[in-house]
Parts: structure tokens; C-alpha cells; sequence
């Protein structure tokens, strides 16, 4: 029998995508050193944890100090033919399976033992607002070397990062575009999953398969700004409109229209002026705060996302 039928069993383990705003970037809470940072992971004792969102409510507060707010379940990573999550070690050798949650707090506050890392600094090519020449050529060109004259491949390439005329960046499609770096071992992940050496730094490597899951995590925030208001539980309770479009320019990677979004927040409603000015060493602007609708009527909207063409 192979090695996936030898498996004795399941574990469960439980990560933590926690996310927040730190000036213009977005960061998320990793644990770790210097090598591969990892999100806050621990495993799930079905003998003493009621539920999976207690258990990780417990263990993220035990490895950071951090106490999470909402949180929503993202995905569950167990791939039988890949090697991440990798199962436990010794003899047992059980299958883990990663449940992953999203979080979102508005103070990146000073943790033990843990960090807030740069959301850019894990994916670079996820950052739109700024041209790399270099990493685009190489990532074109580490991919088409990969695709060869398959046209399936090809099509995947050109389309997942838009290099053919006319295409266009999808920002939501993260996972997509990580799990084809993946499959062309572009990735540190994936060289060291298959026991190859190790290519060119290609954005911060992550420990098992955490880069997935956070890979998960952005693309599912990027796609609900534009439909439930989620950019609110990112932005200080009070915000300027510059403030706002920040924000969301740090989730998205994108450079925004600047008439054309602070159109789509007043035909919102999400945002009610205060009658303060900000007191800031700039020129004045007027701050803003969520303005809730009422839960009775129709569900709450999101943002909109024009980008400068």
C-alpha cells in the first residue's frame, strides 16, 4: 500500500488569517523568525475543544497575545496528492487537514511573540499600484518557460496575470494566481515540497501550506469589499475619504479613480460626514464614520473599485 493509505488517521489543525492596516499596507499577523513565517496554527483536540472557532480563539490568544474579534471560516486545505499541509510527524504519520479562518481587526497592536508582516511582502505580484518591471519579466518568463506550447497552460498564464493584449487583471483570482506559481515551482513552497533546490526568492516563503491559505484569505477580503461593507472593520472609527480610499487601495493593489470612488461611497450611503475637520498637519478634510444601515431592510452593499485606466 503507498504512503496515503498507510495514513492511521486525521488531525485537524486550525489557522488564523489576521489581518489589518498599518499606514498604506496591508499586514497580517505571522508567527516565526526570520526564515519562513507561518500563521498562528494550532490543532484541534476534539477530547477537550467544544467547537473549532473556540479552540482558535484560544491558541491564536495564546501564541500572540492577540485577542480575535469576527472571525469567518475560510476553506479547508487537506489535499490528498499534495505534500502541504505534511502529515504529522512519527510514526502515526496522520493526515492533517487545515481549517482556516479569516479575521479582521483596525489596530495592528504590538503582539508577543508574533509580527505584522506586510501582505506585499508574502505576494509582491498581488501589488498593483506600483510598476516592477523585473518581477513581471521574471514571473512572465518563468511561466512561459513552464507552459512550453501547451496552449491550456498558455491561456492560464496570459489570463491569471493578464499578460496578453487586452486582458485584464482579475485582483480577486490570489489563490489562482499562487497555486500556478505553485505547479511552475516558482515558489519556495513548491521546491521544497518536491525536495528540490530551492529557486530565487520569489516574496516570503511560508511554513506547510500557509501561504495557500492566507492566498485565500486575500482574494475572499479583495472579493467582499465590493459586496458587504468589510473595508469598515479595516478603517480607524473615524476616517477622512483619502484615509478610506487608502485603505482599500492596500487591499486591492490597486491604484483607484479618485472622483469616480468617493462617487461610489456618497451613492453608498456607508459613509456619514461627522462635522469635524481632521486636525492632522495637512490641509483640513472632513471625517467620516460607518454609517450602519438598518438591519431590517435590505442587505448592506459594499465599495466600489474603479481603477485608472
Amino acid at each position: 500500500m503507498g504512503p496515503e493509505g498507510d495514513s492511521a488517521g486525521v488531525r485537524i489543525g486550525l489557522s488564523a488569517v489576521v489581518m489589518a492596516l498599518e499606514g498604506r499596507h496591508a499586514v497580517v499577523l505571522t508567527t516565526g523568525g526570520e526564515g519562513e513565517a507561518a500563521l498562528p496554527f494550532g490543532p484541534f483536540d476534539p477530547a477537550h475543544d467544544r467547537t473549532f472557532e473556540l479552540a482558535l480563539r484560544a491558541f491564536v490568544t495564546a501564541q500572540t497575545g492577540f485577542r480575535l474579534g469576527f472571525v469567518e471560516q475560510l476553506y479547508t486545505f487537506g489535499d490528498l496528492a499534495r505534500a502541504s499541509p505534511r502529515a504529522t510527524p512519527g510514526p502515526d504519520r496522520m493526515r492533517e487537514v487545515s481549517v482556516g479562518y479569516l479575521a479582521l481587526t483596525r489596530a495592528a497592536a504590538e503582539t508577543a511573540g508574533a509580527r505584522w508582516t506586510p501582505v506585499f511582502d508574502i505576494f509582491p505580484w498581488e501589488d498593483r499600484r506600483t510598476s516592477d518591471p523585473a518581477l513581471t519579466d521574471r514571473i512572465a518568463a518563468g511561466l512561459t518557460a513552464w507552459a512550453g506550447a501547451e496552449p491550456r497552460r498558455l491561456a492560464r498564464v496570459q489570463t491569471l496575470f493578464a499578460l496578453g493584449p487586452g486582458l485584464r487583471w482579475n485582483e480577486e483570482r490570489v489563490l489562482d494566481r499562487y497555486e500556478l506559481l505553485y505547479e511552475a515551482g516558482l515558489v519556495a513552497e513548491a521546491a521544497r515540497d518536491r525536495d528540490e533546490p530551492a529557486p530565487a526568492p520569489l516574496g516570503r516563503a511560508m511554513a506547510s501550506d500557509h501561504r495557500r491559505i492566507l492566498a485565500t484569505g486575500l482574494g475572499r477580503l479583495r472579493s467582499k469589499l465590493k459586496y458587504r461593507p468589510v473595508l469598515f472593520d479595516l478603517a480607524p472609527e473615524t476616517f477622512t475619504l483619502f484615509e478610506l480610499q487608502a485603505a482599500a487601495e492596500a487591499v486591492s493593489g490597486l491604484t483607484l479613480h479618485k472622483q469616480n470612488f468617493r462617487r461610489g461611497v456618497d451613492r453608498s450611503g456607508l459613509a456619514a460626514p461627522t462635522g469635524v475637520m481632521s486636525a492632522t498637519g495637512g490641509r483640513p478634510a472632513e471625517l467620516f464614520r460607518f454609517a450602519a444601515p438598518d438591519p431590517r431592510q435590505a442587505p448592506m452593499g459594499g465599495l466600489p473599485l474603479p481603477t485608472l485606466r
